[in-house]
């Protein structure tokens, strides 16, 4: 089985507005050759759609993390709930009863997901509040309970829905599952209050506790992976949740985990692809087997990493939904698509879906936006492969197919295109011809050694200017 090991990675930061963190140190090539093959599929798709969504996205806060007794940014109560964290939990559980996304229409999702070039999505179906989005029989915290208005409605199994819709769309679909689980009483059992994201008791003291949690766990997963159709990503989260000999006490947020979490990731990979043959296990930050591929939050990795990684990052400054959130530019994912799938990488961006069931206004017209630069330049981005020879080169990133060189120009907003351009390329490498995506101009071009020149007329080049694609044709 082969194993990557990097000493040192080091990571560019794009926002610090959701909690982050950097990728894992060391890939293991997962065994499985039908588990390489779907990762193979995964890796040629580039760009895929996020959501998180739950009866946080109500008050407009933080998923989940509001409930956290731990002194971070990100886990801050605010609200007439906030001073006292008894009261702010049962308000926040009862948040269930008004739960109510009458606007809920994944269909439309999945168009504006498709027209932006999206080709797989993850989906919440349970985040760490314990929420659950889908029916589950393990549990009555979930959208299809009666305590819930929207148990009502003919599309109350929402996962199921989301799943079904972007499945239709032809989109490989992924399944979001919280390991740990706050609202479980064999995770965060209430004769021992939590004091901070881990279990609250002693595993190794209460066994039984911590098989139930486990079977728990187990038989949630198992839904999904039976009842909800063809599911090619299991997208763990809840790193915490591993066993202890696994920690990285380098990475300061795991120097936190005081007891052994090991729920038994062989058991239920097993189990879940013996319902879904290949499908790809993603358990976030525990490096090994069931890592199928690395996931930076957002983050981009400064240079090309030699195994499957996506970025997963978010379109407005929240993973959830907040009033008036401020939404990434076009031109601004577009450079980040272009620089992750340059470094051997996808993008999974994240949208939150409000407590109506609708997206703001804003993430349609983003997609739109980008949907228009992906119609013309896709070419550069699905099946694309990374070259680490074929470094960024200040406002250029490179992929590569066969006999061809992808050149991408990321344009500065407000950036004049420019008539007169030089890229460096490296030695023995010999271009018979330059094509600008979206243009049927000739462009005439002059090689040396080390670089090559050309120019193009700016009247003919296309209207959408995030990013020019410049197509090199190898001799």
């Amino acid at each position: 089985m082969k194993k990557y090991l990097l000493l040192f990675i080091t990571v560019l930061s794009i926002s610090l507005h959701a909690q982050e963190h950097n990728a894992s140190l060391e890939y293991t090539v997962p065994s499985d050759p039908l588990v390489r093959a779907k990762l193979s599929e995964w890796g040629k798709v580039k760009f895929g759609l996020l959501m998180h969504w739950g009866t946080y996205s109500q008050w407009g806060v933080v998923e989940s993390w509001s409930l956290c007794p731990e002194d971070e940014g990100w886990t801050q109560r605010r609200g007439p709930y906030a001073s006292d964290w008894f009261t702010y939990k049962t308000a926040y559980e009862n948040l269930q009863t008004t739960f109510n996304p009458v606007k809920f229409n994944p269909e439309r999702w999945a168009k504006a997901a498709k027209d932006a070039g999206m080709k797989y999505v993850v989906f919440t179906t349970k985040h760490h509040d314990g929420f659950n989005m889908f029916d589950t029989k393990q549990s009555d915290y979930k959208i299809t309970s009666k305590k819930s208005p929207f148990s009502s409605n003919p599309r109350a199994n929402v996962a199921k829905e989301v799943f079904n819709a972007f499945r239709n769309e032809g989109f490989m679909t992924g399944a979001y599952f919280s390991k740990p689980d706050w609202n479980t009483p064999d995770y965060w059992w209430k004769y021992f209050p939590p004091k901070d994201r881990n279990v609250s008791y002693d595993p190794k003291k209460y066994p039984d506790r911590w098989n139930a949690f486990k079977k728990f766990t187990y038989n949630q997963i198992e839904e999904l992976m039976t009842d909800y159709g063809k599911m090619d990503i299991l997208w763990l989260d809840g790193g915490w949740v591993r066993p202890f000999s696994s920690i990285d006490t380098s990475i300061e947020w795991q120097r936190t985990i005081t007891h052994n979490q090991d729920i038994d990731m062989p058991n239920i990979a097993a189990m879940a692809r013996t319902h879904q043959p290949g499908l790809l296990v993603v358990d976030r930050t525990v490096h090994g087997e069931y890592e199928n591929y690395v996931t930076p939050e957002q983050q981009v990795p400064a240079g090309y990493l030699p195994y499957p990684w996506e970025s997963c990052m978010t379109l407005g400054n929240s993973w959830s939904y907040v009033p008036n959130d401020q939404y990434k530019s076009s031109r601004k994912v577009i450079h980040l698509l272009t620089d992750i799938v340059s470094k051997n990488g996808n993008l999974l961006l994240n949208i939150g879906p409000g407590p109506d069931g609708e997206w703001d206004a804003n993430a349609y017209a983003r997609l739109e936006e980008i949907g228009k630069w992906m119609a013309i330049n896709s070419d550069a981005i699905y099946n694309a492969e990374a070259d680490p020879k074929l470094a960024r080169q200040g406002k250029w990133v490179f992929t590569k197919k066969d006999k061809c060189i992808y050149a991408i120009y990321q344009l500065a907003e407000n950036e004049v295109v420019p008539s007169n351009y030089s890229v460096s390329i490296p030695q023995g490498i010999m271009v018979k011809d330059v094509q600008l995506l979206g243009s049927a101009q000739k462009i005439k071009f002059a090689q040396d050694k080390n670089a090559i020149q050309f120019s193009i007329d700016v009247k003919k080049s296309p209207s959408t200017t995030e990013a020019l694609v410049f197509k090199l044709n190898l001799k």
